[in-house]
């Protein structure tokens, strides 16, 4: 199963310029997480703080007893063995072919045997799709297998967290769409703590257990998926909804001049109208029951009191009077709370 990650109190800048600051999250353990936001409010930045890539000046991020922000370097380095991180452009070395991209990792850091790598290696590249196109070099495969090659080289060392930076980034909605298969199958047969990093909609309504957004340097929420899904806060609803009246602006947010202009006419990102909630993914047939959704089910049941009506609401109406998952319901978003179903 993967591990915890639970990030307290983080605050990030960058000379006078403050990305985020206190951000407070957990991460559960073998459960699919993703960070929202628009461009330019520091996901990917979150992402090199929480591997230990980059030093935050407050707060800490424990994974399995330590702290990427203070602990010592070597003990860093250790913790970072426990995580595979995916980069945004797939950070292949194009010289190489996708086998030695892939076994890279395996070469660099273990004293495994060419016959245990070529094992390892193949085995990861059938998971991810790409046997067959193991002596290609990068600039002769598309854009969609250049991102599996590089979640295939996050996974040869059997991380117990991933870290997914933008997997959909140039690609277009079929392949986009085949990431997030990918991403749920991953999960099931490995049991990985997940963290997926990206501003498209699609995959963060069917992917993810739990969701989070950051913008205006702070994060403007982060749990069970639910709880986004179904809020009416303006910047998540005029995210959510792809909207342009809202607090987001072209560059970032909005001044408040503007604001007040779009408040004055009446002019919100939130709509009176329910939004349906999507089925979350589930495995491809034949591949195991993500163990992440039965821990999730009794995880967010003990939360229901603390959370919104139209979460609570939508997270009831996707549970039968057993409280186990209704496969492929779709709870409408909109409506107040009552009991359980």
């Amino acid at each position: 199963m993967g591990i915890e990650v639970v990030v307290e109190g983080l605050t990030k800048s960058f000379g006078s310029q403050t990305v985020w600051q206190d951000v407070t999250l957990t991460l559960p353990p073998g459960e699919v997480s993703v960070m929202l936001g628009p461009s330019g409010t520091g996901k990917t930045v979150f992402l090199k703080s929480v591997i230990g890539l980059l030093k935050p000046e407050r707060g800490r991020v424990m994974v399995n007893g330590v702290d990427m922000v203070n602990s010592p370097e070597r003990d860093v380095y250790e913790a970072r063995k426990l995580f595979g991180l995916m980069f945004q452009d797939g950070a292949l070395f194009g010289s190489m072919s996708l086998f030695d991209n892939i076994a890279f990792p395996l070469r660099e850091h273990t004293k495994k045997k060419e016959s245990e790598i070529r094992r390892v290696v193949m085995e990861r590249m059938d998971m991810v799709g790409l046997l067959g196109a193991e002596g290609k070099l990068p600039g002769e495969i598309s854009g969609g297998m250049r991102k599996r090659a590089g979640l295939a080289r996050a996974l040869v060392l059997d991380p117990q967290i991933i870290l997914c930076d933008e997997p959909d980034s140039g690609l277009d909605p079929v392949r986009t769409a085949y990431i997030s298969q990918l991403l749920i199958d991953l999960n099931a047969q490995l049991d990985a703590t997940m963290l997926i990093v990206t501003h498209n909609i699609d995959i963060a309504s069917t992917v993810p257990d739990n969701m989070g957004m950051l913008f205006r340097r702070r994060l403007v929420a982060f749990g069970p998926r639910e709880v986004l899904l179904t809020s009416q806060e303006p910047v998540v609803a005029q995210f959510l909804g792809g909207h342009r009246a809202g607090p987001i602006g072209m560059s970032e947010e909005k001044d408040e001049a503007t604001m007040a202009l779009e408040e004055r006419h009446g002019v919100t990102g939130s709509s009176s109208v329910p939004r349906t909630i999507e089925p979350q993914l589930e495995p491809t047939p034949g591949l195991p029951v993500r163990q992440a959704v039965l821990r999730r089910r009794e995880r967010v049941l003990g939360l229901l009191d603390t959370l919104p009506p139209a979460a609570r609401h939508a997270i009831e109406s996707s549970f039968d009077r057993t409280g186990h998952v209704v496969a492929g319901q779709a709870a409408p978003a909109g409506r107040a709370g009552g009991g359980p179903s």
